[in-house]
Protein backbone atom coordinates (compact mmCIF):
# COMPACT_ATOMS: atom_id res chain seq x y z
CA UNK A 1 0.00 0.00 0.00
CA UNK A 2 0.93 3.44 -1.20
CA UNK A 3 0.22 6.48 0.67
CA UNK A 4 0.47 9.89 -0.27
CA UNK A 5 -1.48 13.16 -0.43
CA UNK A 6 -3.13 15.31 -3.54
CA UNK A 7 -4.64 18.62 -2.96
CA UNK A 8 -3.72 18.33 0.95
CA UNK A 9 -5.59 15.46 1.23
CA UNK A 10 -4.26 11.67 2.13
CA UNK A 11 -4.50 9.08 -0.12
CA UNK A 12 -4.34 5.14 0.33
CA UNK A 13 -3.40 3.54 -2.49
CA UNK A 14 -3.72 -0.80 -2.95
CA UNK A 15 -3.23 -0.14 -7.02
CA UNK A 16 -0.08 -0.01 -8.89
CA UNK A 17 -1.66 0.58 -12.06
CA UNK A 18 -3.56 3.81 -12.63
CA UNK A 19 -4.99 5.47 -15.88
CA UNK A 20 -4.66 9.18 -16.70
CA UNK A 21 -8.18 9.40 -16.39
CA UNK A 22 -8.48 8.11 -12.82
CA UNK A 23 -5.19 10.09 -11.92
CA UNK A 24 -7.49 13.22 -12.73
CA UNK A 25 -10.67 12.30 -10.88
CA UNK A 26 -8.26 11.36 -7.80
CA UNK A 27 -7.00 14.97 -7.86
CA UNK A 28 -11.15 15.76 -8.18
CA UNK A 29 -12.05 13.72 -5.01
CA UNK A 30 -8.87 15.49 -2.94
CA UNK A 31 -10.15 18.79 -3.03
CA UNK A 32 -13.74 18.20 -2.00
CA UNK A 33 -13.88 20.09 1.13
CA UNK A 34 -16.32 16.89 3.22
CA UNK A 35 -13.57 13.87 2.04
CA UNK A 36 -13.31 12.04 5.95
CA UNK A 37 -10.02 11.04 6.79
CA UNK A 38 -8.59 10.00 3.40
CA UNK A 39 -9.34 8.48 0.17
CA UNK A 40 -9.18 4.44 -0.08
CA UNK A 41 -8.09 3.19 -3.54
CA UNK A 42 -8.49 -0.88 -4.33
CA UNK A 43 -6.26 -2.75 -6.44
CA UNK A 44 -8.74 -2.80 -9.29
CA UNK A 45 -8.39 0.76 -9.61
CA UNK A 46 -9.88 2.67 -13.17
CA UNK A 47 -11.84 5.95 -14.78
CA UNK A 48 -15.10 6.11 -14.34
CA UNK A 49 -17.77 8.85 -14.28
CA UNK A 50 -17.22 11.55 -11.51
CA UNK A 51 -15.47 8.84 -9.61
CA UNK A 52 -12.81 6.16 -10.48
CA UNK A 53 -14.28 2.35 -10.22
CA UNK A 54 -11.93 0.66 -7.60
CA UNK A 55 -12.79 4.24 -4.84
CA UNK A 56 -13.96 4.33 -1.12
CA UNK A 57 -14.54 7.68 -0.59
CA UNK A 58 -16.13 8.63 3.30
CA UNK A 59 -17.82 12.11 3.69
CA UNK A 60 -19.25 13.74 6.29
CA UNK A 61 -22.56 14.94 6.09
CA UNK A 62 -23.08 14.57 2.07
CA UNK A 63 -24.08 11.58 -0.59
CA UNK A 64 -22.59 12.26 -3.91
CA UNK A 65 -24.82 9.86 -6.49
CA UNK A 66 -21.72 9.50 -9.06
CA UNK A 67 -19.33 8.36 -6.06
CA UNK A 68 -22.10 5.31 -6.11
CA UNK A 69 -22.54 4.92 -9.85
CA UNK A 70 -25.30 4.39 -12.08
CA UNK A 71 -25.48 0.61 -11.46
CA UNK A 72 -26.89 1.14 -7.87
CA UNK A 73 -26.27 -2.23 -6.03
CA UNK A 74 -24.69 -3.97 -8.84
CA UNK A 75 -22.88 -7.13 -7.11
CA UNK A 76 -21.60 -10.65 -6.61
CA UNK A 77 -23.61 -14.15 -5.52
CA UNK A 78 -22.26 -17.55 -5.46
CA UNK A 79 -24.08 -21.09 -4.92
CA UNK A 80 -21.73 -23.83 -4.40
CA UNK A 81 -23.48 -27.28 -5.71
CA UNK A 82 -22.74 -31.09 -4.16
CA UNK A 83 -21.85 -32.36 -8.21
CA UNK A 84 -17.96 -32.77 -8.90
CA UNK A 85 -17.73 -30.84 -12.67
CA UNK A 86 -16.22 -34.09 -13.57
CA UNK A 87 -19.39 -35.74 -13.72
CA UNK A 88 -20.86 -33.37 -16.41
CA UNK A 89 -21.39 -34.32 -19.99
CA UNK A 90 -20.44 -31.84 -22.58
CA UNK A 91 -23.31 -32.93 -23.64
CA UNK A 92 -25.50 -31.67 -20.89
CA UNK A 93 -23.34 -29.03 -20.03
CA UNK A 94 -23.96 -26.78 -23.47
CA UNK A 95 -27.24 -28.47 -24.87
CA UNK A 96 -29.25 -28.51 -21.75
CA UNK A 97 -27.81 -26.23 -19.17
CA UNK A 98 -26.18 -23.66 -21.25
CA UNK A 99 -29.04 -23.30 -23.51
CA UNK A 100 -31.50 -23.81 -20.56
CA UNK A 101 -29.81 -20.87 -18.92
CA UNK A 102 -29.52 -18.70 -22.20
CA UNK A 103 -33.65 -19.43 -22.54
CA UNK A 104 -34.38 -18.45 -19.23
CA UNK A 105 -32.68 -15.61 -18.46
CA UNK A 106 -33.13 -12.40 -21.09
CA UNK A 107 -29.19 -10.95 -21.56
CA UNK A 108 -28.09 -7.58 -22.10
CA UNK A 109 -30.90 -5.09 -23.21
CA UNK A 110 -33.68 -7.45 -23.53
CA UNK A 111 -36.11 -7.90 -20.76
CA UNK A 112 -38.93 -10.48 -20.13
CA UNK A 113 -42.03 -10.20 -22.26
CA UNK A 114 -44.60 -10.26 -19.07
CA UNK A 115 -43.81 -8.95 -15.70
CA UNK A 116 -42.21 -11.09 -12.75
CA UNK A 117 -44.49 -12.03 -9.82
CA UNK A 118 -44.53 -9.06 -6.81
CA UNK A 119 -43.24 -11.61 -4.74
CA UNK A 120 -39.92 -11.42 -6.80
CA UNK A 121 -39.99 -7.88 -5.93
CA UNK A 122 -38.06 -5.73 -3.29
CA UNK A 123 -41.01 -5.30 -0.36
CA UNK A 124 -41.27 -2.89 3.01
CA UNK A 125 -40.37 0.37 0.66
CA UNK A 126 -42.78 3.18 0.25
CA UNK A 127 -42.58 2.82 -3.86
CA UNK A 128 -45.62 5.41 -4.23
CA UNK A 129 -43.41 8.14 -1.83
CA UNK A 130 -40.95 7.53 -4.93
CA UNK A 131 -40.19 9.71 -7.99
CA UNK A 132 -38.09 7.55 -10.30
CA UNK A 133 -39.14 4.02 -8.53
CA UNK A 134 -43.10 4.59 -9.11
CA UNK A 135 -42.28 5.40 -12.12
CA UNK A 136 -40.20 2.89 -13.35
CA UNK A 137 -41.98 0.45 -11.45
CA UNK A 138 -43.66 -2.00 -13.89
CA UNK A 139 -40.73 -1.85 -16.22
CA UNK A 140 -38.41 -2.86 -13.35
CA UNK A 141 -41.11 -6.01 -13.07
CA UNK A 142 -40.27 -7.35 -16.33
CA UNK A 143 -36.24 -6.24 -15.46
CA UNK A 144 -35.60 -8.63 -12.38
CA UNK A 145 -34.11 -11.69 -13.22
CA UNK A 146 -32.24 -10.40 -16.49
CA UNK A 147 -28.32 -9.87 -16.43
CA UNK A 148 -28.03 -6.71 -18.13
CA UNK A 149 -25.23 -5.98 -20.26
CA UNK A 150 -21.28 -4.75 -19.97
CA UNK A 151 -19.33 -6.35 -17.82
CA UNK A 152 -22.32 -8.31 -16.40
CA UNK A 153 -21.67 -12.24 -16.41
CA UNK A 154 -22.53 -15.75 -15.25
CA UNK A 155 -20.07 -18.15 -14.88
CA UNK A 156 -20.29 -22.37 -13.94
CA UNK A 157 -16.80 -22.79 -12.16
CA UNK A 158 -14.65 -25.23 -10.75
CA UNK A 159 -13.15 -24.91 -7.00
CA UNK A 160 -10.01 -26.59 -6.31
CA UNK A 161 -11.76 -30.02 -5.06
CA UNK A 162 -13.70 -29.93 -8.49
CA UNK A 163 -17.21 -28.95 -7.10
CA UNK A 164 -19.44 -26.57 -9.48
CA UNK A 165 -20.13 -23.48 -8.23
CA UNK A 166 -22.15 -20.91 -10.12
CA UNK A 167 -21.98 -17.15 -10.14
CA UNK A 168 -23.34 -14.07 -11.11
CA UNK A 169 -22.76 -10.28 -11.63
CA UNK A 170 -25.98 -8.24 -12.45
CA UNK A 171 -27.19 -5.18 -10.70
CA UNK A 172 -30.31 -2.96 -10.44
CA UNK A 173 -30.38 -2.40 -14.35
CA UNK A 174 -31.84 0.17 -16.13
CA UNK A 175 -33.65 1.56 -12.67
CA UNK A 176 -29.97 2.09 -11.10
CA UNK A 177 -29.11 4.08 -13.82
CA UNK A 178 -32.48 6.03 -14.05
CA UNK A 179 -32.10 7.13 -10.24
CA UNK A 180 -28.30 8.25 -10.68
CA UNK A 181 -28.72 10.35 -13.56
CA UNK A 182 -32.00 12.08 -12.30
CA UNK A 183 -30.52 13.02 -8.70
CA UNK A 184 -27.21 14.04 -10.00
CA UNK A 185 -29.09 16.67 -11.93
CA UNK A 186 -31.07 17.41 -8.72
CA UNK A 187 -27.76 17.95 -6.81
CA UNK A 188 -26.03 19.57 -9.11
CA UNK A 189 -29.09 22.22 -9.49
CA UNK A 190 -29.10 22.86 -5.47
CA UNK A 191 -24.86 23.31 -5.44
CA UNK A 192 -25.29 26.43 -8.50
CA UNK A 193 -28.55 27.60 -6.11
CA UNK A 194 -25.88 27.88 -2.94
CA UNK A 195 -22.87 28.43 -4.55
CA UNK A 196 -20.90 25.37 -3.81
CA UNK A 197 -17.17 25.23 -4.05
CA UNK A 198 -17.76 22.15 -6.15
CA UNK A 199 -16.84 22.91 -9.58
CA UNK A 200 -19.40 21.49 -11.63
CA UNK A 201 -16.85 20.40 -14.32
CA UNK A 202 -15.91 17.74 -11.91
CA UNK A 203 -18.98 15.81 -11.77
CA UNK A 204 -19.45 15.10 -8.34
CA UNK A 205 -22.39 16.76 -7.49
CA UNK A 206 -23.37 16.29 -3.89
CA UNK A 207 -27.03 16.67 -1.54
CA UNK A 208 -26.37 17.81 1.52
CA UNK A 209 -27.71 15.79 4.67
CA UNK A 210 -31.07 16.69 6.34
CA UNK A 211 -32.58 18.28 3.11
CA UNK A 212 -35.34 16.62 1.25
CA UNK A 213 -33.26 15.83 -1.24
CA UNK A 214 -30.55 13.70 0.08
CA UNK A 215 -33.68 11.75 2.29
CA UNK A 216 -35.35 10.88 -1.31
CA UNK A 217 -31.99 9.86 -3.02
CA UNK A 218 -31.22 7.81 0.19
CA UNK A 219 -34.74 6.11 0.06
CA UNK A 220 -34.04 5.12 -3.64
CA UNK A 221 -30.81 4.31 -3.39
CA UNK A 222 -31.86 1.79 -0.92
CA UNK A 223 -34.32 0.08 -3.06
CA UNK A 224 -32.05 -0.02 -6.06
CA UNK A 225 -30.29 -1.84 -3.54
CA UNK A 226 -32.17 -4.38 -2.83
CA UNK A 227 -33.61 -4.76 -6.10
CA UNK A 228 -29.83 -5.68 -7.36
CA UNK A 229 -30.48 -8.40 -4.71
CA UNK A 230 -33.59 -9.37 -5.61
CA UNK A 231 -32.34 -9.36 -9.54
CA UNK A 232 -29.71 -11.66 -8.60
CA UNK A 233 -31.36 -14.27 -6.28
CA UNK A 234 -34.01 -14.27 -9.18
CA UNK A 235 -31.33 -15.27 -11.85
CA UNK A 236 -29.93 -17.40 -9.41
CA UNK A 237 -33.39 -19.34 -8.67
CA UNK A 238 -33.86 -20.06 -12.79
CA UNK A 239 -30.53 -21.21 -12.99
CA UNK A 240 -31.26 -23.74 -10.12
CA UNK A 241 -34.01 -24.77 -12.31
CA UNK A 242 -31.96 -25.27 -15.35
CA UNK A 243 -29.29 -27.34 -13.60
CA UNK A 244 -31.99 -28.69 -11.34
CA UNK A 245 -33.56 -30.25 -14.93
CA UNK A 246 -30.52 -31.42 -16.46
CA UNK A 247 -28.75 -33.22 -13.59
CA UNK A 248 -30.54 -35.41 -11.01
CA UNK A 249 -30.16 -35.20 -7.34
CA UNK A 250 -28.23 -31.57 -7.07
CA UNK A 251 -27.95 -29.94 -4.04
CA UNK A 252 -27.44 -26.16 -3.73
CA UNK A 253 -25.71 -24.22 -0.84
CA UNK A 254 -27.02 -21.18 0.33
CA UNK A 255 -26.45 -18.16 -1.89
CA UNK A 256 -23.24 -15.83 -1.44
CA UNK A 257 -24.28 -12.36 -1.90
CA UNK A 258 -22.56 -9.19 -1.85
CA UNK A 259 -22.85 -5.48 -3.27
CA UNK A 260 -20.08 -3.12 -4.90
CA UNK A 261 -21.88 -0.20 -5.54
CA UNK A 262 -23.64 1.65 -3.05
CA UNK A 263 -23.69 4.48 0.10
CA UNK A 264 -24.05 3.47 4.09
CA UNK A 265 -24.02 5.12 6.93
CA UNK A 266 -20.92 3.42 8.76
CA UNK A 267 -18.57 3.92 11.84
CA UNK A 268 -14.96 4.35 11.06
CA UNK A 269 -11.96 5.76 13.49
CA UNK A 270 -14.93 6.07 16.12
CA UNK A 271 -17.04 8.81 13.76
CA UNK A 272 -19.94 8.12 11.98
CA UNK A 273 -19.39 8.63 7.84
CA UNK A 274 -20.99 8.17 4.80
CA UNK A 275 -18.79 5.37 3.00
CA UNK A 276 -19.26 5.50 -0.58
CA UNK A 277 -18.03 2.10 -2.36
CA UNK A 278 -17.83 2.56 -6.30
CA UNK A 279 -16.53 -0.95 -7.59
CA UNK A 280 -15.57 -1.97 -4.08
CA UNK A 281 -16.28 -4.42 -1.56
CA UNK A 282 -17.11 -4.39 1.55
CA UNK A 283 -14.27 -6.84 3.86
CA UNK A 284 -14.97 -6.16 7.56
CA UNK A 285 -13.36 -9.14 9.68
CA UNK A 286 -14.80 -12.28 8.80
CA UNK A 287 -17.59 -10.92 6.27
CA UNK A 288 -17.36 -13.58 3.27
CA UNK A 289 -16.86 -11.33 -0.29
CA UNK A 290 -16.53 -12.45 -3.91
CA UNK A 291 -13.54 -10.75 -6.04
CA UNK A 292 -14.23 -11.81 -9.50
CA UNK A 293 -11.80 -12.62 -12.45
CA UNK A 294 -12.16 -11.73 -16.03
CA UNK A 295 -13.43 -13.50 -18.32
CA UNK A 296 -11.44 -16.85 -18.35
CA UNK A 297 -9.33 -16.51 -15.48
CA UNK A 298 -10.32 -17.21 -11.52
CA UNK A 299 -12.47 -16.05 -9.39
CA UNK A 300 -11.87 -15.76 -5.53
CA UNK A 301 -14.03 -16.02 -2.42
CA UNK A 302 -12.62 -13.98 0.07
CA UNK A 303 -12.75 -13.45 3.70
CA UNK A 304 -12.58 -9.57 5.07
CA UNK A 305 -9.34 -8.61 7.57
CA UNK A 306 -11.66 -5.35 8.62
CA UNK A 307 -8.53 -3.29 7.52
CA UNK A 308 -9.74 0.44 8.52
CA UNK A 309 -7.35 2.12 6.65
CA UNK A 310 -9.16 0.70 3.26
CA UNK A 311 -12.03 1.72 5.42
CA UNK A 312 -12.81 -1.75 5.75
CA UNK A 313 -13.05 -2.66 1.62
CA UNK A 314 -11.50 -4.39 -1.11
CA UNK A 315 -11.24 -4.71 -4.98
CA UNK A 316 -14.80 -5.69 -6.86
CA UNK A 317 -12.74 -7.38 -9.32
CA UNK A 318 -9.86 -7.25 -11.60
CA UNK A 319 -10.26 -3.77 -13.45
CA UNK A 320 -9.50 -2.69 -16.76
CA UNK A 321 -6.38 -1.66 -18.45
CA UNK A 322 -8.26 -0.80 -21.87
CA UNK A 323 -11.45 0.96 -21.99
CA UNK A 324 -13.82 -0.82 -23.93
CA UNK A 325 -13.50 0.71 -27.56
CA UNK A 326 -9.19 0.07 -27.23
CA UNK A 327 -9.97 -3.54 -26.38
CA UNK A 328 -12.14 -3.61 -29.59
CA UNK A 329 -9.63 -2.19 -31.76
CA UNK A 330 -6.25 -3.16 -29.89
CA UNK A 331 -6.93 -7.07 -29.50
CA UNK A 332 -6.40 -9.89 -31.62
CA UNK A 333 -9.47 -12.04 -31.92
CA UNK A 334 -8.42 -15.45 -32.97
CA UNK A 335 -5.75 -15.16 -30.16
CA UNK A 336 -8.26 -14.20 -27.31
CA UNK A 337 -10.26 -16.94 -28.88
CA UNK A 338 -7.34 -19.33 -28.42
CA UNK A 339 -6.65 -18.46 -24.85
CA UNK A 340 -10.15 -19.97 -23.78
CA UNK A 341 -10.14 -22.50 -26.14
CA UNK A 342 -7.30 -24.45 -24.77
CA UNK A 343 -8.52 -23.94 -21.40
CA UNK A 344 -11.33 -26.07 -22.32
CA UNK A 345 -13.28 -22.71 -21.36
CA UNK A 346 -17.58 -22.56 -23.11
CA UNK A 347 -16.81 -18.52 -23.65
CA UNK A 348 -18.60 -15.85 -24.99
CA UNK A 349 -16.18 -14.47 -27.55
CA UNK A 350 -17.38 -14.56 -30.80
CA UNK A 351 -16.95 -11.62 -32.88
CA UNK A 352 -14.40 -8.19 -32.51
CA UNK A 353 -16.97 -6.51 -30.49
CA UNK A 354 -17.20 -9.02 -27.86
CA UNK A 355 -13.17 -8.22 -27.38
CA UNK A 356 -14.76 -5.27 -25.21
CA UNK A 357 -15.12 -7.93 -22.39
CA UNK A 358 -11.98 -10.32 -23.05
CA UNK A 359 -9.56 -11.16 -20.01
CA UNK A 360 -6.75 -8.99 -21.88
CA UNK A 361 -8.34 -5.61 -21.22
CA UNK A 362 -8.20 -6.28 -17.57
CA UNK A 363 -5.52 -6.45 -15.33
CA UNK A 364 -4.18 -9.90 -13.94
CA UNK A 365 -6.70 -11.04 -11.18
CA UNK A 366 -3.99 -13.21 -9.36
CA UNK A 367 -1.57 -9.71 -9.20
CA UNK A 368 -4.67 -7.97 -7.75
CA UNK A 369 -5.15 -10.32 -4.65
CA UNK A 370 -1.48 -10.19 -3.97
CA UNK A 371 -1.75 -6.36 -3.92
CA UNK A 372 -4.60 -6.47 -1.34
CA UNK A 373 -3.40 -9.32 1.07
CA UNK A 374 -3.60 -6.80 4.16
CA UNK A 375 -7.34 -6.70 3.01
CA UNK A 376 -8.72 -9.89 2.67
CA UNK A 377 -7.28 -13.66 2.61
CA UNK A 378 -8.52 -16.55 0.18
CA UNK A 379 -10.92 -19.05 1.33
CA UNK A 380 -11.78 -20.55 -2.84
CA UNK A 381 -10.16 -20.14 -5.78
CA UNK A 382 -12.71 -20.73 -9.05
CA UNK A 383 -11.79 -21.94 -12.55
CA UNK A 384 -14.20 -21.18 -15.33
CA UNK A 385 -15.87 -23.82 -17.45
CA UNK A 386 -18.25 -21.65 -19.28
CA UNK A 387 -19.17 -18.21 -19.44
CA UNK A 388 -22.62 -16.27 -20.29
CA UNK A 389 -22.08 -12.19 -21.18
CA UNK A 390 -24.85 -9.80 -21.50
Amino acid sequence: MKEFAMNGTPVKMWANMCDATAWQQISNLCSLPFVFRHLALMPDLHGGKGMPIGTVLATKDVVIPNAVGVDIGCGMCAVKTNIKVETIEQEVLRKQIMRGIRKQIPLGMEHHKEAQEEKYMPANHDVDSMTIVKRQYVSATKQVGTLGGGNHFIELQSDDEGWLWIMIHSGSRNLGKQVCDYYSRVAMILNERYFSSVKPELNLPFLPLKTKEFNEYWSEMQYCIDFGLCNRKLIMQRIEEVISDAIPNVEFEPMINIAHNYAAWETHFDEACIVHRKGATSAKMGEIGIIPGSQGTSSYIVEGLGNPLSFMSCSHGAGRVMSRTEAVKSLNLAEEIQKLDEKGIVHAIRCQEDLEEASSAYKNIEKVIEQEADLVKIKTRLFPMAVIKG
